[in-house]
């Protein structure tokens, strides 16, 4: 049955939403690099408590990997919350969603994938409703930066993934990230960090943003083909608005949703383009 495991999928988004709308309203009170700081700080220690990974037995390679992977973590989640900064929750998730978007249309190798590309295009000129003179370019430049993270998060995830057993490579880089975000994050929340009920405000974004995602996505990939969790993975953006409007008070045009809605299409039409392209390469020649 896929079903039970498609409703963990959405499950799972929709955490991740709740989560990130949490985290803009904690914005006056830490700053968006504080917010990162929490994420991944409460993040590393519930990956560390579960995986308990092995520290020895790996190369140097290795340890690179991770390190590079930390970093990476690092960088998306904060061009990710200071794009929340400055735009809605549905266009900077729907922004972001562009990096593994343009990922899947380079890894399709075929022409008719730049199609998709296309329409993503005019899906984001569509986000603008019309004047991007209304969108915040600083926002938008953190938002595309988040964009390229991803794909880059992606590459660095299957790398780490290899070269270390189940949840070890994340812990061990999720932990390099916070130790990266220390700084910057302490710097930007100050004394709002010695406020119990910040600290657990933001244990609580990492759960709901990090934690209960990741968990779910685990369960609902042993039962779904990586094609079809990725389609469902699509639907971010419009999950985010929903919980901008719901959480946030965030309303979006009617061209805006439908820019949301052809960067979903775009979306699906690349994996499904990739998924042939890597189905095709598999297949032996007669």
């Amino acid at each position: 049955m896929t079903t039970p495991a498609i409703l963990l999928v959405v499950a799972g988004l929709a955490c991740q939403e709740v989560g990130a709308s949490i985290a803009v309203l904690l914005f006056p009170q830490v700053g968006p690099l504080g917010m990162v700081m929490l994420r991944l700080v409460f993040s590393a220690i519930v990956l560390l408590l579960i995986a308990r990974p092995r520290v020895r037995g790996h190369s140097r390679a290795d340890w690179t990997g991770v390190v590079l992977f930390g970093l990476v973590l690092a960088l998306m989640n904060g061009l990710f919350y200071l794009a929340l900064e400055r735009l809605p929750l549905g266009v900077t998730v729907t922004i972001e969603v562009l990096g593994p978007l343009v990922l899947s249309i380079v890894a399709a190798r075929r022409a008719s994938a730049w199609l998709w590309a296309v329409l993503a295009l005019v899906g984001v000129v569509a986000l603008g409703g019309g004047g991007w003179d209304r969108l915040d370019p600083l926002g938008v430049v953190f938002a595309l930066g988040a964009a390229g993270s991803w794909a880059f998060y992606i590459l660095a995830s299957a790398r780490v993934g290899r070269a270390f057993p189940r949840l070890d490579g994340l812990a061990l880089a999720m932990t390099v990230g916070a130790v990266i975000a220390l700084p910057f994050g302490i710097a930007d929340a100050g004394a709002a960090l010695l406020r119990p009920e910040i600290v657990a405000l933001g244990a609580a974004v990492a759960i709901l943003s990090s934690t209960i995602p990741y968990a779910f996505e685990l369960i609902a990939l042993r039962r779904l083909p990586a094609a079809v969790f990725a389609i469902l993975m699509s639907l971010a953006p419009a999950t985010a608005a929903l919980a901008g409007f719901i959480f946030l008070g965030q309303h979006m045009t009617w061209l805006e949703i439908a820019g949301i809605g052809l960067v979903i299409a775009a979306s699906i039409g690349a994996v499904r383009s990739s998924s042939r392209a890597a189905s095709e390469a598999a297949e032996p020649l007669a």
